[in-house]
């Protein structure tokens, strides 16, 4: 296995996975599958994406076949330039469970405490979600809040956790 950063070339098998994400764990994304579809030009802006600054994304290949992601999106605003983000973490199912989404995950921590300016990492999970709850644990991250009904999806609401990892 390897990680790497992605880059705009990488933007189709990147999307394609997404698809999938939102498809096999619509609670774990805000973005629906519905409303994915109906964008103009995806690809294009995913390529798009993978070339600001502060935004770093990173793949899990198993030789060329792309099988997880994990987003770090540093904040832009002056104020809050020492806070960063996880975004879109997804490991394809039949990968779960292989270290696939900790070795991910570490790669983005790493590169977050190579940038001087970040001093925290935050992300939010699904509450019910006890396999990505424990990895975040063993990684680090503390629970500093929960909001009830974040989402609501087919009728049902979820509740999200809100987490930490102090780099500094």
């Amino acid at each position: 296995m390897e990680i790497r950063l992605l880059t705009p070339s990488d933007a189709k098998s990147y999307w394609e996975l997404r698809l999938e994400a939102l498809k096999q764990a619509p609670e774990a994304f805000l973005t629906s599958y519905e409303d994915a579809i109906k964008r103009e030009d995806p690809i294009s802006q995913v390529a798009r994406n993978f070339t600001e600054e502060v935004n770093y994304t990173f793949g899990a290949f198993e030789g060329d076949e792309l099988i997880g992601v994990v987003t770090l999106l540093q904040e832009k605003a002056d104020k809050i330039q020492h806070r960063a983000n996880i975004y879109a973490m997804y490991v394809t199912p039949r990968k779960q469970g292989l270290g696939v989404g900790k070795a991910l995950l570490t790669e983005a921590i790493n590169k977050a405490k190579s940038i001087e300016s970040i001093e925290k990492i935050n992300l939010s999970v699904v509450a019910t979600n006890e396999a990505a709850k424990k990895l975040y644990t063993s990684l680090g991250f503390k629970v500093y809040g929960l909001e009830e009904k974040a989402m609501k999806l087919n009728g049902a609401y979820l509740d999200d956790e809100h987490r930490v990892l102090h780099l500094k």
